[in-house]
């Protein structure tokens, strides 16, 4: 049989099919009774294909097939055909594989500020009454250590294996973070939520001051420029705001400086890939270290805090002992996995764009603040925090301008 044969199974009755063969030129093995002389040509349409001038065939396919095609237009529709089922099939998972992870995603970043609101909700409330900033963070620290252990213990994630040098490098970064987280307790203890978090606004500023005296990057003219918002409208909000407190503004300002510092030095410090951990375990490390560190410092600087009286001192407050239990543990798991959620979200996105959704969540932070708390606003203070975010957003988009500008 020549290379142009085709066969088609063609189903002449639901009991019986016949295999129909075309072919270019008379088969050899067949009867000359048994085959028809191609004297006529015959020519048919189906769904706009042309056929070409009909080859012999056998008697009982004439009878029961009720169009004739050309083999070389079947052989390329089959062709056709059949290439493009495999890609289309092939394209629905990675369809549905796409619209899984930005659900996922998106759903991350909806936990994170739902988190972030309750954290700061709980955590104003049990400052209110029980003003001991240093005794609070050390229990957050703790209950997050607690946590951690957990899942490692669990084996939910890897437990890492610290080195001398890595823990000399990491041990910076804990100091900074201790530091920072206690400084923003201190500011949300003395002023509001929106204020401190406006404040913190600020934090590109110091980014870009400390990335220039550290590590020797000098700003291009869009992320300066985005700089000049953030800094007025944090001035033109401090100006009119109702709860403004010089303790709660510079502990604020100073929690930008600690915060950006563990951020800075940690693209110092953790340079060697072999040393580097994960997001996760980084965060992790840090937590513990940190813990150990507040707990001897809120002893003595406070004093111990947990004594009946003191916990009594609270109820006369509006919270009873309870309750006031009850949210400073709430706050610490908020705490804990407002941040755990964070570091899963910066490992699926690039720093820009969890920069962005930084942004995002101070904004969403401080209207359910505001709103909760109905902290009286005027419209100059709404004014100097909308340019103040505005400038974190354009700052976000700035540097996304200098990456791009890198990669190319």
């Amino acid at each position: 049989m020549s290379p142009y044969s085709l066969s088609l199974l063609a189903s002449v009755s639901p009991k019986m099919h016949t295999l129909l063969s075309f072919s270019s030129s008379h088969s050899p093995h067949l009867p000359n009774h048994n085959i028809t002389k191609s004297n006529n040509k015959l020519s048919h349409s189906i769904n706009g294909l042309s056929s070409c001038p009909s080859s012999p065939l056998l008697p009982s396919a004439t009878k029961s097939s009720p169009f004739l095609i050309s083999t070389s237009k079947i052989a390329s529709f089959r062709v056709l055909a059949a290439s493009s089922i495999p890609d289309a099939r092939s394209d629905e998972p990675a369809k549905t594989s796409d619209f899984l992870k930005t659900f996922q995603l998106g759903a991350m970043f909806a936990t994170w500020y739902l988190l972030n609101i309750y954290y700061n909700i709980y955590n104003k409330q049990v400052l209110k009454v029980y003003p001991f900033p240093a005794t609070i963070t050390a229990f957050q620290f703790g209950f997050a250590s607690l946590v951690i252990n957990l899942v490692w213990t669990l084996n939910l994630h890897p437990r890492p294996s610290i080195s001398g040098s890595q823990f000399a490098a990491i041990l910076p970064l804990a100091v900074a973070h201790t530091m920072g987280n206690l400084l923003t307790n201190i500011s949300l203890g003395k002023v509001a939520v929106s204020f401190t978090h406006t404040i913190k606004a600020m934090e590109p500023f110091f980014t870009v001051v400390l990335s220039a005296l550290l590590l020797g990057e000098m700003p291009t003219f869009w992320v300066v420029s985005s700089l000049v918002p953030v800094v007025g409208g944090v001035a033109l909000a401090s100006m009119t705001e109702v709860s403004f407190n010089w303790i709660g503004f510079t502990t604020a300002m100073a929690s930008n400086v600690t915060n950006q510092s563990r951020n800075v030095l940690s693209k110092k410090l953790m340079t060697n890939e072999e040393e580097t951990l994960d997001n996760i375990n980084l965060y992790s490390v840090i937590t513990i270290i940190s813990f150990l560190l507040l707990v001897p410092c809120a002893i003595l600087v406070e004093g111990v805090k947990f004594s009946p009286s003191y916990l009594q001192s609270a109820a006369s407050q509006g919270l009873n002992v309870r309750e006031l239990c009850v949210r400073s543990v709430l706050a610490a798991f908020c705490f804990h996995a407002y941040q755990q959620v964070s570091h899963m979200i910066l490992q699926m996105v690039s720093p820009v764009t969890h920069s962005v959704g930084n942004c995002v969540k101070r904004v969403v932070v401080i209207v359910s603040s505001v709103i909760f708390f109905q902290i009286p606003v005027s419209p100059v203070n709404t004014l100097g925090t909308g340019l103040a975010l505005v400038g974190v957003f354009l700052y976000s988009r700035a540097k996304r301008i200098k990456s791009v500008q890198k990669t190319n």
